[in-house]
């Protein structure tokens, strides 16, 4: 059951992110830096590297989870958004910063980072 939840929470955080990205396209683009004809849909390499970052993600949060006894919904989701909050998002900031990244896709990026994650507890507790 577990490798299974991790399986579904990686499905449903990377779900949220086509929408997220769908929806947040354009200005995601032009805080990137890129044109819509530089954007490669046909190449898999990128879906495929997201989806198995987001099994790793899930699966790391799961093995936290077990370690720490986080075992209700609200706690599970309170870990997420912990996790993409103050551990992901203060690690794209910085290597944003560095590389003289637009603030505003600081903010999309960290912003799929938090609810993706809040996203993966949540169906982490929920398939406990």
């Amino acid at each position: 059951m577990g490798v299974l939840a991790v399986i579904v929470a990686a499905i449903a955080s990377y779900a949220f992110g086509a929408v997220w990205y769908m929806i947040l396209a354009k200005p995601w683009m032009a805080a990137a830096g890129i044109t819509e004809a530089e954007v490669n849909r046909a190449d898999p390499k990128p879906y495929i590297i997201s989806f198995v970052s987001a099994i790793v993600v899930a699966g790391m949060m799961r093995h936290i989870f077990a370690q720490s006894a986080i075992v209700t919904l609200w706690e599970g989701m309170v870990s997420g958004f912990g996790l993409g909050a103050f551990i992901a998002t203060p690690w794209i900031v910085t290597n944003y910063g560095f590389s003289n990244r637009p603030f505003k896709l600081t903010l999309i990026d960290s912003g799929y980072a938090v609810i993706g994650a809040t996203i993966m507890g949540l169906v982490l507790m929920l398939m406990a």
